[in-house]
Formats: C-alpha cells, structure tokens, sequence
C-alpha cells in the first residue's frame, strides 16, 4: 500500500497526494485517486475541494 502524503500549504488547500475515500456529511463516499486538493478557507462553490477561492481570502 503507498504511503499517503499530506501537504500543508500555507495560503492554499490541503493537499493529499496518493488518493483516498472522501467520506461527506450525508454519508455518501467519494473515492479519488491522484491528488486531491481539500478547501481551507470555506469559499469554496465546490466543498470540500478546492475551486481556487482562497485567492481572494485574507485570513488564510
């Protein structure tokens, strides 16, 4: 099994590289390979992923 990597990104999403099961409020699973970028700033039109918002945040 690959190591899963988590990258904390100072002005921008978390990014998880080595895919995972994204598990949402109602329940449902998601699963997505590759990297995966997680929404910080609460902007986002497509939570939990990132849409770029936080470009425009400033409490990031």
């Amino acid at each position: 099994m690959p190591e899963l990597k988590v990258q904390v990104n100072a002005k921008g999403p978390l990014l998880i590289k080595g895919g995972a099961t994204v598990v949402h409020e109602d329940g449902t699973e998601e699963k997505k390979a590759g990297t995966i970028a997680l929404c910080r700033c609460e902007l986002s039109e497509k939570k939990p992923f990132c849409d770029g918002a936080h470009r425009n945040c400033t409490t990031l």
